[in-house]
């Protein structure tokens, strides 16, 4: 009778998963209570069944003991829960303390990647922001997408209108600096990468990898080619050269294409890049010339083909001129706005045309003069905005959604910085590296008790789609949404806000953000969708392949392409300075990312830290052998800014003179609630990174191409720094031993 009774109570919800770009369908079975299963919805027309490891995680997210469920208050006798009207009463008075005796912008804001991931965050954060009335913002976005938003701004006339490739078509994908088998897309929202890239080559297609890692993706790639880490801008260069040389930006149909007649400044192109031969790189990119002349050949003579850069491109010194550099490839050759090619999607809720188009450098940070970004300094700013004294000097903070501590260059230093706050606010889920500072944690519902559509990534879908997920289950009665805590805050920060702003305030607070998102639907391009027709599809509804949208896609006035030739080939000088020092000797740093993970604190999760430990030292044998460096042995790592003893995995996997260490790790610091991922707490990869290591085009973090040095430890000698790697985890009781 009771599996009777257990089998009949059983429910069934539709949904996407949050965690990461892909944008999958999920099916929960439930009782009403507690989450029975998670599985890929097959119905779902975009994910068609698929998930990744990712999705159980919310579960474990929503049950986590360590998950806040209450505002906390810091005290000397450690983390006390207050009611939330004392909370919120006490944040506005902290900052608004801060502001009084400081001024406006001595109290900053920083927010995390998972905003962009949360219907209501990004509906309603806008209110928080405006607000706190400060000039002193920060976000994940200069240690990730930037240089994307900078040249979609610059040719297309908005920061968010990012053509992605149309995997689903092409018959020639060339990945630069890219693991979609890991990530899903990023910057391309494409579940079950695998397989589209299978079927790449089922239709005689080719797909080719270029990375210093031989990465997932590289291996099931139709060939991969290893390159230094930083020397991307080199071999786009060469590229481009290479198509003017073979004459293939003659042919009729790059010439002919919708793009380049859209283009006034194309002509510049033929000499951007005179001065780099494929011959002139090779050595330096370690790729033969005659492998980078055969590269641009095939791609210029494949039937569709497109070329895609992401964080191994974005997060190096030329950051910014190698997605530009990407982008005129797709350009010369025909590929931008074709099938199979570089197209842009058309999302349901149309964000560009309700966003402004961005822009770079009507500001500068007050201490290392680095540009900001449509009101965002960058995040390597932002440790010595708290810690250089004078006018300006930050002494207050809100993080939103976000662990710096860990997840931005030179973390030790940022660390410190936040330790020394006059006044803190976090608004987190968890007491992590960073929130731990916070005089203050308010905390959201979990992702199961929110409304769910994908604002930000369906602008970037390899297919269009649009799906809404009510919340799963209903809020405790205690709990805020974010969006709710944002209003509370603007309330009582905001008392003289104009009557307008009063009332869509109020209209939120009444019908929540899906009133908003049922605007958006309404005015987007897509006759008749609305909410109720989103409601009456749970698993989606499909609206239908990439189509080329030039040039109603523009956003510039006059309808055409803006090169910016004068702005990006000024940075050319610099690039000849990185030809005639660089030193193919030197042991280079670069990130990875697995498809287990995403953001730190995914680590608390005992289904995704399972298995082999994954925050290792990757480096190749021949390296291994000159540092006297064995396969399970503790080394010590050594930048600039810092060191960290991490466990080496000798591998293939990498070129000579590369290691990696993979972001996200280093749940061993004091004070961090997380039982799970303190139990598994490897080490922090930003303690190595430079925050004066920068692509200074744009003030986007280099946090791939850094110079370390390695010392292997001998054994013995390894007993106290590696005493956390010595906790256990009971998984059946949930603690620590």
């Amino acid at each position: 009778m009771a599996s009777e009774k257990s089998h009949t109570d059983e429910q069934t919800h539709f949904r996407t998963c949050n965690l990461c770009e892909a944008m999958c369908g999920i099916v929960i079975k439930h009782d009403g209570k507690k989450v029975l299963s998670i599985k890929g919805d097959k119905d779902d027309p975009f994910s068609k069944g698929y998930i990744c490891p990712k999705a159980t995680a919310l579960q474990d997210l929503h049950e986590d003991s360590d998950r806040l469920r209450h505002p906390v208050e810091r005290t000397a006798n450690g983390w006390k829960e207050i009611g939330w009207a004392e909370a919120l009463d006490k944040v506005a008075a902290g900052i608004q303390s801060v502001q009084k005796k400081h001024g406006q912008n001595a109290f900053g804001i920083y927010l995390g990647n998972p905003n962009v991931h949360n219907l209501g965050g990004m509906l309603t954060i806008k209110h928080l922001l405006t607000s706190i009335k400060t000039r002193s913002r920060f976000s994940a976005t200069s240690i990730d997408q930037l240089p994307h938003h900078i040249v979609s701004m610059h040719l297309f006339g908005h920061m968010l209108r990012i053509p992605v490739p149309d995997v689903n078509r092409t018959k020639y994908m060339l990945i630069i600096g890219g693991n979609p088998l890991a990530s899903n897309g990023s910057i391309m929202t494409a579940p079950n990468m695998r397989q589209k890239l299978k079927d790449i080559k089922a239709r005689d297609g080719k797909v080719v990898v270029i990375d210093p890692r031989r990465t997932e993706t590289a291996d099931i790639a139709s060939e991969h080619h290893f390159i230094r880490p930083a020397t991307d801008v080199l071999l786009l260069l060469a590229m481009l050269n290479e198509i003017y040389l073979q004459g293939y930006a003659d042919k009729p149909h790059a010439k002919n294409s919708r793009a380049a007649a859209l283009v006034p400044e194309i002509a510049r192109i033929a000499d951007f890049a005179k001065d780099y031969s494929a011959e002139s790189v090779a050595e330096i990119t370690g790729i033969a010339a005659k492998e980078i002349k055969r590269l641009v050949k095939e791609f210029c003579e494949a039937e569709s083909s497109v070329c895609y850069g992401r964080m191994g491109v974005s997060v190096q010194e030329f950051g910014l001129l190698s997605q530009y550099l990407i982008m005129l490839i797709n350009i010369v050759t025909g590929r931008l706005d074709e099938v199979g090619g570089l197209m842009f999607p058309n999302p349901a809720v149309d964000v560009v045309n309700n966003s402004g188009p961005g822009y770079l450098g009507k500001r500068h940070s007050r201490v290392s003069n680095l540009p900001d970004f449509n009101g965002d300094y960058p995040v390597v700013a932002m440790a010595d905005e708290m810690l250089v004294e004078g006018a300006g000097q930050l002494k207050g903070f809100m993080t939103v959604a976000g662990n710096p501590v860990l997840s931005t260059p030179n973390g030790e230093k940022l660390d410190t910085a936040f330790a020394n706050l006059d006044f803190m606010v976090a608004i987190d889920y968890f007491v992590t590296e960073t929130s731990r500072h916070a005089h203050i944690i308010l905390p959201p519902v979990s992702p199961l008790e929110r409304d769910h559509y994908d604002v930000t990534f369906n602008n970037f879908a390899v297919h269009n789609v649009a799906k809404y997920s009510k919340a799963l289950f209903a809020k405790q009665r205690s709990a805020k949404h974010d969006w709710q805590i944002y209003l509370e805050l603007a309330k009582r920060l905001d008392k003289k806000a104009v009557l307008a702003t009063k009332v869509e305030r109020l209209i939120i607070k009444v019908l929540g953000p899906k009133f908003v998102l049922n605007q958006g639907l309404k005015r987007g391009p897509y006759k008749g969708l609305n909410l109720k027709q989103l409601k009456k599809n749970p698993h989606g509804i499909d609206l239908g392949s990439l189509k080329t949208m030039l040039p109603q896609a523009l956003k510039h006035k006059d309808k055409q392409i803006h090169l910016n030739v004068d702005f990006y080939q000024a940075d050319l000088e610099r690039v000849q300075e990185v030809m005639q020092d660089y030193d193919d000797k030197q042991i280079l740093l670069i990130g990875r990312r697995h498809v287990r993970s995403n953001n730190s604190w995914l680590h608390n999760s005992y289904r995704l830290v399972k298995g082999k430990p994954r925050c290792t030292l990757m480096l190749h044998p021949e390296t291994a052998k000159e540092y006297g460096i064995e396969d399970g042995q503790n080394v010590k790592v050594t930048s600039r800014v810092g060191s960290v003893t991490i466990v080496a995995e000798v591998t293939d996997e990498l070129m000579p003179n590369v290691v990696s260490i993979p972001h996200g790790w280093g749940h061993g610091r004091k004070g961090v609630k997380q039982k799970i991922a303190q139990a598994h707490a490897g080490v922090s990869v930003n303690d190595l990174t430079d925050d004066t290591l920068i692509d200074q085009l744009s003030g986007n973090a280099a946090v791939n191409g850094v110079p370390v040095q390695l010392q292997a430890i001998a054994p013995e000698a390894t007993d106290l720094e590696t005493a956390d790697s010595d906790v256990n985890f009971d998984m059946e009781s949930g603690s620590a031993a």
